[in-house]
Protein backbone atom coordinates (compact mmCIF):
# COMPACT_ATOMS: atom_id res chain seq x y z
CA UNK A 1 0.00 0.00 0.00
CA UNK A 2 0.85 3.46 -1.00
CA UNK A 3 0.55 5.93 1.37
CA UNK A 4 1.24 9.78 1.31
CA UNK A 5 0.76 12.52 3.63
CA UNK A 6 0.47 16.03 3.44
CA UNK A 7 0.79 18.48 6.27
CA UNK A 8 0.24 21.48 7.30
CA UNK A 9 -0.97 24.76 9.33
CA UNK A 10 -3.07 25.36 6.50
CA UNK A 11 -4.23 28.90 8.27
CA UNK A 12 -5.95 29.18 5.78
CA UNK A 13 -5.95 26.47 3.41
CA UNK A 14 -5.61 28.12 -0.23
CA UNK A 15 -5.46 27.54 -3.92
CA UNK A 16 -1.86 27.05 -3.79
CA UNK A 17 -1.93 24.05 -1.27
CA UNK A 18 -4.87 22.35 -2.91
CA UNK A 19 -3.06 22.34 -6.40
CA UNK A 20 -0.15 20.99 -4.62
CA UNK A 21 -2.40 18.10 -3.37
CA UNK A 22 -3.62 17.47 -6.48
CA UNK A 23 -0.03 17.46 -8.38
CA UNK A 24 0.52 15.26 -5.84
CA UNK A 25 -2.65 12.71 -5.93
CA UNK A 26 -1.91 12.61 -9.72
CA UNK A 27 1.51 11.53 -9.53
CA UNK A 28 1.99 9.59 -6.70
CA UNK A 29 -1.04 7.56 -7.11
CA UNK A 30 -1.40 6.87 -3.52
CA UNK A 31 -3.77 4.09 -2.28
CA UNK A 32 -4.65 6.49 0.02
CA UNK A 33 -3.82 10.15 0.60
CA UNK A 34 -3.67 12.17 4.45
CA UNK A 35 -3.73 15.51 4.55
CA UNK A 36 -2.86 16.63 7.55
CA UNK A 37 -3.87 20.09 9.24
CA UNK A 38 -1.30 20.78 12.05
CA UNK A 39 -3.08 21.17 15.93
CA UNK A 40 0.00 23.51 17.01
CA UNK A 41 2.82 23.60 14.16
CA UNK A 42 6.19 22.89 15.64
CA UNK A 43 8.25 25.15 13.19
CA UNK A 44 6.28 27.96 14.00
CA UNK A 45 3.92 30.17 15.66
CA UNK A 46 -0.11 30.44 14.72
CA UNK A 47 -0.67 33.71 14.03
CA UNK A 48 -2.73 35.61 16.61
CA UNK A 49 -7.01 35.72 15.76
CA UNK A 50 -6.19 31.88 13.84
CA UNK A 51 -9.13 29.51 14.25
CA UNK A 52 -8.82 26.87 16.37
CA UNK A 53 -7.18 23.45 15.14
CA UNK A 54 -10.55 21.83 14.54
CA UNK A 55 -11.84 24.93 12.35
CA UNK A 56 -8.49 24.72 10.16
CA UNK A 57 -9.93 20.79 9.80
CA UNK A 58 -13.23 22.15 8.24
CA UNK A 59 -11.74 24.61 6.29
CA UNK A 60 -9.43 22.18 4.27
CA UNK A 61 -12.78 19.42 4.18
CA UNK A 62 -14.21 22.29 2.18
CA UNK A 63 -10.47 23.25 0.75
CA UNK A 64 -9.57 19.27 -0.46
CA UNK A 65 -13.19 18.43 -1.14
CA UNK A 66 -12.44 17.85 -4.81
CA UNK A 67 -8.98 16.26 -4.74
CA UNK A 68 -9.27 12.55 -5.88
CA UNK A 69 -8.94 9.91 -2.60
CA UNK A 70 -7.90 12.78 -0.40
CA UNK A 71 -8.67 11.91 3.41
CA UNK A 72 -8.52 14.83 5.68
CA UNK A 73 -6.93 13.46 8.59
CA UNK A 74 -7.39 14.24 12.19
CA UNK A 75 -4.28 12.30 13.45
CA UNK A 76 -2.51 15.21 15.21
CA UNK A 77 -5.75 16.92 16.29
CA UNK A 78 -5.92 13.73 18.06
CA UNK A 79 -2.63 14.53 19.72
CA UNK A 80 -1.68 17.02 22.87
CA UNK A 81 1.53 19.53 22.23
CA UNK A 82 3.32 20.17 18.95
CA UNK A 83 2.31 18.13 15.85
CA UNK A 84 5.15 16.61 14.90
CA UNK A 85 5.59 14.71 11.74
CA UNK A 86 8.09 12.13 13.57
CA UNK A 87 4.91 11.22 15.95
CA UNK A 88 2.76 11.29 12.78
CA UNK A 89 4.13 8.96 10.27
CA UNK A 90 5.18 6.47 13.64
CA UNK A 91 1.85 6.21 14.38
CA UNK A 92 1.25 5.34 10.42
CA UNK A 93 4.24 2.79 10.58
CA UNK A 94 3.16 0.71 13.43
CA UNK A 95 -0.46 0.68 12.01
CA UNK A 96 0.78 -0.27 8.46
CA UNK A 97 3.75 -1.96 8.63
CA UNK A 98 4.59 -2.42 4.86
CA UNK A 99 3.36 0.65 3.67
CA UNK A 100 5.51 3.03 1.40
CA UNK A 101 4.80 6.26 3.15
CA UNK A 102 5.47 9.20 1.26
CA UNK A 103 5.97 12.71 2.94
CA UNK A 104 4.73 15.91 0.28
CA UNK A 105 7.01 18.68 1.61
CA UNK A 106 7.97 21.90 -0.23
CA UNK A 107 11.49 23.29 -1.44
CA UNK A 108 11.71 25.57 1.51
CA UNK A 109 10.88 22.36 4.27
CA UNK A 110 13.63 20.34 2.02
CA UNK A 111 15.80 23.17 2.63
CA UNK A 112 15.26 22.97 6.49
CA UNK A 113 14.68 19.34 6.47
CA UNK A 114 17.91 17.96 8.58
CA UNK A 115 16.28 20.87 11.41
CA UNK A 116 13.43 19.04 11.64
CA UNK A 117 12.45 16.51 15.13
CA UNK A 118 13.29 12.85 14.51
CA UNK A 119 14.62 13.48 10.44
CA UNK A 120 16.86 10.45 10.68
CA UNK A 121 13.66 8.45 11.24
CA UNK A 122 11.64 9.84 9.10
CA UNK A 123 13.94 9.34 6.08
CA UNK A 124 14.55 5.75 7.11
CA UNK A 125 10.54 5.48 6.92
CA UNK A 126 9.66 7.96 4.48
CA UNK A 127 10.33 8.68 0.69
CA UNK A 128 9.70 12.72 0.25
CA UNK A 129 8.59 14.36 -2.68
CA UNK A 130 9.49 17.62 -3.11
CA UNK A 131 7.01 20.52 -4.36
CA UNK A 132 9.28 22.78 -6.32
CA UNK A 133 8.91 26.46 -6.96
CA UNK A 134 10.00 26.82 -9.83
CA UNK A 135 12.76 27.10 -11.58
CA UNK A 136 14.88 29.28 -9.21
CA UNK A 137 14.75 26.02 -6.93
CA UNK A 138 16.11 23.25 -9.16
CA UNK A 139 19.43 24.00 -8.10
CA UNK A 140 18.98 24.44 -4.58
CA UNK A 141 16.10 21.44 -4.34
CA UNK A 142 19.13 18.93 -6.56
CA UNK A 143 21.82 19.84 -3.98
CA UNK A 144 19.76 19.13 -0.80
CA UNK A 145 18.21 16.06 -2.48
CA UNK A 146 21.78 15.10 -3.55
CA UNK A 147 23.10 15.72 0.22
CA UNK A 148 20.44 13.78 1.62
CA UNK A 149 20.58 10.57 -0.59
CA UNK A 150 24.38 10.73 -0.01
CA UNK A 151 24.30 11.54 3.90
CA UNK A 152 21.05 9.29 5.23
CA UNK A 153 20.71 7.28 2.07
CA UNK A 154 17.12 9.18 1.59
CA UNK A 155 14.83 8.67 -1.03
CA UNK A 156 13.77 12.20 -2.63
CA UNK A 157 12.06 12.92 -5.51
CA UNK A 158 10.91 15.76 -6.90
CA UNK A 159 7.37 16.34 -8.22
CA UNK A 160 6.68 18.84 -11.47
CA UNK A 161 4.38 21.19 -9.96
CA UNK A 162 3.05 25.14 -11.34
CA UNK A 163 3.13 26.74 -7.97
CA UNK A 164 0.83 29.69 -7.13
CA UNK A 165 2.51 32.63 -6.05
CA UNK A 166 1.02 33.06 -2.73
CA UNK A 167 1.35 32.76 1.08
CA UNK A 168 -1.45 31.72 4.01
CA UNK A 169 0.09 35.20 5.30
CA UNK A 170 -0.18 37.47 2.85
CA UNK A 171 -3.68 35.92 2.84
CA UNK A 172 -4.14 36.59 6.32
CA UNK A 173 -3.47 40.02 5.47
CA UNK A 174 -4.97 41.03 2.70
CA UNK A 175 -9.09 39.32 4.24
CA UNK A 176 -9.16 41.84 6.90
CA UNK A 177 -9.08 44.83 3.84
CA UNK A 178 -11.87 42.79 1.73
CA UNK A 179 -9.33 41.26 -0.62
CA UNK A 180 -7.59 37.97 -0.92
CA UNK A 181 -10.76 35.94 -2.28
CA UNK A 182 -9.54 35.20 -5.44
CA UNK A 183 -6.38 33.11 -3.86
CA UNK A 184 -9.11 30.50 -1.66
CA UNK A 185 -12.01 28.19 -2.90
CA UNK A 186 -14.99 29.89 -2.70
CA UNK A 187 -15.87 27.41 -0.31
CA UNK A 188 -13.45 28.46 1.97
CA UNK A 189 -13.53 32.37 1.41
CA UNK A 190 -17.15 31.76 2.26
CA UNK A 191 -16.83 30.05 5.29
CA UNK A 192 -14.09 32.24 6.79
CA UNK A 193 -16.80 35.39 5.90
CA UNK A 194 -19.24 33.54 7.78
CA UNK A 195 -17.42 32.76 10.81
CA UNK A 196 -15.00 36.17 10.28
CA UNK A 197 -11.60 34.25 10.99
CA UNK A 198 -9.03 36.38 10.47
CA UNK A 199 -11.12 39.73 11.06
CA UNK A 200 -11.94 39.12 7.35
CA UNK A 201 -14.42 41.46 5.47
CA UNK A 202 -16.33 40.29 2.41
CA UNK A 203 -14.71 41.79 -1.29
CA UNK A 204 -17.74 43.89 -1.86
CA UNK A 205 -17.48 42.61 -5.64
CA UNK A 206 -17.67 38.60 -4.50
CA UNK A 207 -20.45 39.70 -1.87
CA UNK A 208 -22.71 41.47 -4.75
CA UNK A 209 -22.35 38.26 -6.97
CA UNK A 210 -23.69 36.06 -3.79
CA UNK A 211 -26.00 38.06 -3.38
CA UNK A 212 -28.07 37.93 -7.05
CA UNK A 213 -28.50 34.67 -6.28
CA UNK A 214 -31.02 36.11 -3.85
CA UNK A 215 -32.52 38.73 -6.16
CA UNK A 216 -35.50 39.01 -8.40
CA UNK A 217 -34.45 40.82 -11.76
CA UNK A 218 -35.94 43.97 -11.24
CA UNK A 219 -34.73 44.31 -7.89
CA UNK A 220 -31.16 44.23 -8.54
CA UNK A 221 -31.13 47.90 -10.01
CA UNK A 222 -32.96 48.63 -6.81
CA UNK A 223 -29.99 47.13 -4.29
CA UNK A 224 -27.51 48.59 -6.48
CA UNK A 225 -29.21 52.40 -5.93
CA UNK A 226 -29.10 51.58 -2.29
CA UNK A 227 -25.72 50.27 -1.85
CA UNK A 228 -24.51 53.97 -3.85
CA UNK A 229 -26.88 55.86 -1.84
CA UNK A 230 -26.00 54.09 1.58
CA UNK A 231 -22.07 55.31 0.78
CA UNK A 232 -22.44 58.85 -0.37
CA UNK A 233 -24.50 59.33 2.81
CA UNK A 234 -22.29 57.86 4.53
CA UNK A 235 -19.50 59.78 3.37
CA UNK A 236 -21.25 62.76 3.45
CA UNK A 237 -22.09 62.08 7.02
CA UNK A 238 -18.45 60.71 8.55
CA UNK A 239 -19.32 56.60 8.37
CA UNK A 240 -17.84 53.84 7.32
CA UNK A 241 -18.64 53.88 3.69
CA UNK A 242 -17.15 50.26 2.98
CA UNK A 243 -19.66 48.98 5.51
CA UNK A 244 -22.51 50.77 4.21
CA UNK A 245 -22.01 49.23 1.16
CA UNK A 246 -21.85 45.95 2.67
CA UNK A 247 -25.70 46.92 4.67
CA UNK A 248 -26.97 48.51 1.19
CA UNK A 249 -25.77 45.14 -0.74
CA UNK A 250 -27.41 42.67 1.74
CA UNK A 251 -30.67 44.92 2.78
CA UNK A 252 -33.07 43.11 0.87
CA UNK A 253 -31.82 39.88 0.93
CA UNK A 254 -35.30 38.04 1.48
CA UNK A 255 -37.18 40.75 0.00
CA UNK A 256 -38.13 37.93 -2.73
CA UNK A 257 -38.93 35.12 0.04
CA UNK A 258 -43.15 34.04 -0.17
CA UNK A 259 -44.93 34.52 3.03
CA UNK A 260 -44.67 30.82 4.13
CA UNK A 261 -40.77 31.10 3.37
CA UNK A 262 -40.76 33.96 5.77
CA UNK A 263 -42.13 32.53 8.54
CA UNK A 264 -39.85 29.48 8.05
CA UNK A 265 -36.55 31.71 8.24
CA UNK A 266 -38.46 33.64 11.44
CA UNK A 267 -38.67 30.24 13.01
CA UNK A 268 -35.53 29.09 12.07
CA UNK A 269 -33.96 32.21 13.56
CA UNK A 270 -35.96 32.52 16.54
CA UNK A 271 -37.71 35.81 15.28
CA UNK A 272 -40.95 36.46 16.93
CA UNK A 273 -43.73 38.63 15.30
CA UNK A 274 -46.56 40.53 16.50
CA UNK A 275 -50.14 40.17 14.76
CA UNK A 276 -49.51 43.30 12.17
CA UNK A 277 -46.34 41.65 10.89
CA UNK A 278 -47.84 38.48 10.32
CA UNK A 279 -50.88 40.39 8.65
CA UNK A 280 -48.27 42.42 7.00
CA UNK A 281 -45.57 40.02 5.06
CA UNK A 282 -43.68 43.02 3.76
CA UNK A 283 -42.34 43.79 7.37
CA UNK A 284 -40.86 40.06 7.97
CA UNK A 285 -38.35 40.80 5.05
CA UNK A 286 -36.50 43.63 7.21
CA UNK A 287 -36.42 40.98 10.05
CA UNK A 288 -35.18 37.90 8.54
CA UNK A 289 -32.85 39.66 5.66
CA UNK A 290 -30.95 40.66 8.84
CA UNK A 291 -30.68 37.40 10.59
CA UNK A 292 -29.80 35.67 6.88
CA UNK A 293 -27.45 38.51 6.46
CA UNK A 294 -25.81 37.17 9.47
CA UNK A 295 -26.10 33.90 9.36
CA UNK A 296 -24.44 33.73 5.79
CA UNK A 297 -22.22 36.20 5.88
CA UNK A 298 -21.35 37.20 9.80
CA UNK A 299 -22.37 40.63 9.80
CA UNK A 300 -21.85 43.15 12.40
CA UNK A 301 -24.77 44.10 14.74
CA UNK A 302 -24.17 47.39 13.41
CA UNK A 303 -25.12 45.40 9.67
CA UNK A 304 -27.28 43.66 11.20
CA UNK A 305 -29.63 46.46 13.02
CA UNK A 306 -29.25 48.48 9.87
CA UNK A 307 -31.03 46.37 7.97
CA UNK A 308 -33.47 45.10 10.50
CA UNK A 309 -35.09 48.63 10.88
CA UNK A 310 -34.30 49.96 7.07
CA UNK A 311 -38.39 48.96 6.17
CA UNK A 312 -40.30 50.29 9.93
CA UNK A 313 -37.42 52.74 11.27
CA UNK A 314 -37.56 53.04 15.06
CA UNK A 315 -37.86 55.84 17.34
CA UNK A 316 -33.71 57.02 18.05
CA UNK A 317 -31.95 55.54 15.42
CA UNK A 318 -28.22 54.95 15.18
CA UNK A 319 -26.16 57.21 12.50
CA UNK A 320 -25.62 54.10 11.06
CA UNK A 321 -28.97 53.08 10.70
CA UNK A 322 -30.62 56.53 9.29
CA UNK A 323 -28.52 56.36 6.44
CA UNK A 324 -29.64 53.08 5.14
CA UNK A 325 -33.16 53.42 5.91
CA UNK A 326 -32.92 57.04 3.40
CA UNK A 327 -30.59 55.36 1.10
CA UNK A 328 -33.41 52.93 0.77
CA UNK A 329 -35.91 55.24 0.14
CA UNK A 330 -33.68 57.79 -1.97
CA UNK A 331 -31.46 55.46 -4.14
CA UNK A 332 -31.73 56.50 -8.09
CA UNK A 333 -34.30 54.34 -8.98
CA UNK A 334 -37.19 55.60 -6.51
CA UNK A 335 -39.56 58.64 -8.26
CA UNK A 336 -42.25 59.74 -6.44
CA UNK A 337 -43.67 63.19 -5.73
CA UNK A 338 -41.44 64.72 -3.21
CA UNK A 339 -38.63 62.57 -3.90
CA UNK A 340 -36.06 65.73 -4.75
CA UNK A 341 -36.63 67.81 -1.76
CA UNK A 342 -35.85 64.30 0.31
CA UNK A 343 -32.68 63.77 -1.63
CA UNK A 344 -31.82 67.39 -1.12
CA UNK A 345 -32.35 67.50 2.79
CA UNK A 346 -30.80 64.07 3.21
CA UNK A 347 -27.54 65.55 2.92
CA UNK A 348 -28.63 68.63 5.23
CA UNK A 349 -30.27 67.32 7.96
CA UNK A 350 -30.66 64.13 8.15
CA UNK A 351 -33.18 63.99 11.44
CA UNK A 352 -35.45 66.21 9.07
CA UNK A 353 -35.14 63.54 6.29
CA UNK A 354 -36.23 61.03 8.56
CA UNK A 355 -39.64 62.89 9.85
CA UNK A 356 -40.88 64.31 6.26
CA UNK A 357 -39.53 60.45 4.74
CA UNK A 358 -41.54 58.74 8.20
CA UNK A 359 -44.27 61.08 7.42
CA UNK A 360 -44.49 60.33 3.80
CA UNK A 361 -44.53 56.63 4.38
CA UNK A 362 -47.66 56.80 6.77
CA UNK A 363 -49.06 58.83 4.24
CA UNK A 364 -49.03 56.52 1.50
CA UNK A 365 -49.47 53.61 4.09
CA UNK A 366 -52.91 55.24 4.97
CA UNK A 367 -54.05 55.97 1.58
CA UNK A 368 -54.00 52.41 0.91
CA UNK A 369 -56.44 51.85 3.69
CA UNK A 370 -54.09 50.21 6.05
CA UNK A 371 -52.87 51.58 9.44
CA UNK A 372 -48.98 52.46 9.82
CA UNK A 373 -47.22 49.74 11.85
CA UNK A 374 -46.46 51.14 15.60
CA UNK A 375 -42.74 51.41 15.62
CA UNK A 376 -43.05 53.53 11.90
CA UNK A 377 -45.71 56.03 14.00
CA UNK A 378 -43.24 55.88 17.32
CA UNK A 379 -40.16 56.59 14.92
CA UNK A 380 -42.34 59.57 13.06
CA UNK A 381 -43.36 61.32 16.37
CA UNK A 382 -39.60 61.30 17.23
CA UNK A 383 -38.38 63.06 14.37
CA UNK A 384 -40.60 65.26 14.40
CA UNK A 385 -40.39 66.13 18.08
CA UNK A 386 -36.96 66.57 17.35
CA UNK A 387 -37.00 69.00 14.35
CA UNK A 388 -39.52 71.03 16.38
Amino acid sequence: MKIAIYGGSFNPPHLGHVEAARTAASVLAPDRFLIVPASIPPHKDLADGSPTAQQRLELCRLAFADIPGAEISEIELRREGKSYSYDTVRLLREENPDAQLTLVIGTDMLLSFEKWYQFRYLLENCMLAVLARGEDDSYELRAMAEHLRTAYDAEVSALPHEPIAISSETIRERMPLRMGEGYLPDEVYTEIIRRRYYGAKPSLPWLREKVLAYLDDYRVAHVAGCESEAVRLARHWGEDSELAAEAGILHDITKRCSYDQQLQLCEKYGIINDNSELLNPKLLHAKTGAALARDLFGVSDTVYEAIRWHTTGKKDMSLFEKILYLADYIEPTRDFEGIDALRELAFSDLDGAMALGLGMTIDEIRRSGKEPYHDTLDAYEWYSKKEK
